[in-house]
């Protein structure tokens, strides 16, 4: 019997429905979870989405033929169903529910169970197979209430203040960066700065109705401002770069689940780390697993060894990889966002 979703050289197929997900070579009709460069790809003839991601497709892709879907509405192609549910990932970010003669699999795309005031909360979709992301699937990477976070972030800034330095946090431009302003709403004295390649995704934000901290621009502020105890948000390619020249005296640090380990910031020459992530930490991830009903798993986006004999043995599944070509779209974002 055939796979109701079957991996290809394009992407993941459902071959019953005619359709792609998340495909990265052009093809006819794909569904993308959400507008992230490993997930969404410019070239289709036909893309659909979650209403609520559209702003952010033709941000990303440009003039294209993007139809959108309410979450839980029904669509039919040929005799399969298919819905979207919220990811709780970013704005707009959407799980597949692809029904087929009574099986039912659910394609997560990237996805968090944590509080999130940018985006829609994940939503449990009750399957037969699951395929789910396992960027963090590991025990260590449990992650701390982000108000804890966002506390931290702005102590530090109060300590740069005192030294008469910048604050300068790098954050990926779609999501991350969103997320830390809609936390700072009604907690910063002062706006916060943006690098410039900060500005539209903000703007998409806030035209969704999203409530963010007051901000301004880098660029528009006079050569001789004093930057001490200004906190700047900024892409992690634009660290130790000529634009960071301006601040003068400044200190650098990362919000990123891979923070949770500190010899990720050492490697990256940080003065601080904070642990904020757009993705399910290892707790989140089984306890999903879990509230899914599958029988059946199949991972995919990120490392897997710790995972798969996990769900095995413990939890008496069938779970495998899936090799597809989504990667660390926080890394991929960095690199888009360079300019």
């Amino acid at each position: 019997m055939a796979e109701l979703i079957a991996l290809t050289d394009r992407g993941l197929y459902c071959a019953a429905g005619d359709f792609f997900i998340d495909a990265w070579k052009p093809v006819h009709r794909t569904f993308v979870t959400h507008g992230h460069g490993d997930h969404a790809h410019a070239g289709m003839d036909e893309y659909w989405c979650a209403q609520e991601s559209e702003g952010i497709l033709r941000w990303r892709l440009g003039t294209q033929n993007i139809r959108t879907m309410e979450y839980g509405e029904r669509r039919y192609f040929g005799d399969v169903c298919v819905s979207l549910h919220p990811a709780g990932h970013i704005l707009g970010s959407a799980q597949v529910r692809v029904e087929h003669q009574g099986e039912v699999w659910v394609f997560t795309g990237d996805f968090k169970r944590d509080t999130d005031p940018t985006c829609a909360p994940f939503e449990v979709v009750t399957c037969n197979v699951f395929i789910c992301e396992a960027t963090f699937a590991f025990p260590v990477y449990a992650w701390p209430d982000i108000k804890d976070e966002i506390a931290k972030i702005l102590q530090w800034r109060a300590q740069c203040e005192a030294q008469g330095k910048a604050a300068i946090l790098y954050a990926y431009g779609l999501g991350k960066s969103q997320r830390i302003l809609a936390e700072l709403e009604g907690h910063t004295a002062q706006p916060v700065l943006l690098h410039g390649a900060m500005a539209r995704g903000v703007e998409i934000y806030r035209q969704a109705g999203i409530r963010l901290a007051a901000t301004e621009m880098v660029l528009d502020l006079p050569e001789a401002t004093d930057f001490s105890g200004r906190l700047v948000l900024a892409p992690p390619s634009a660290q130790d770069s000529a634009w960071t020249r301006r601040f003068r005296h400044f200190e650098q640090a990362l919000a990123s689940g891979w923070m949770q380990l500190r010899g990720n910031r050492r490697r990256r020459n940080l003065q601080r780390g904070f642990v904020i992530s757009d993705h399910a930490d290892w707790r989140s991830l089984i306890a999903t697993v879990r509230e899914s009903g599958a029988q059946r798993i199949l991972a995919t986006h990120g490392n897997t060894d710790a995972l798969i004999p996990y769900l095995e043995r413990e939890l008496g599944l069938s779970a495998e990889r899936l090799r597809t070509a989504y990667g660390d779209e926080e890394e991929l974002a960095d690199a888009e966002v360079s300019a």
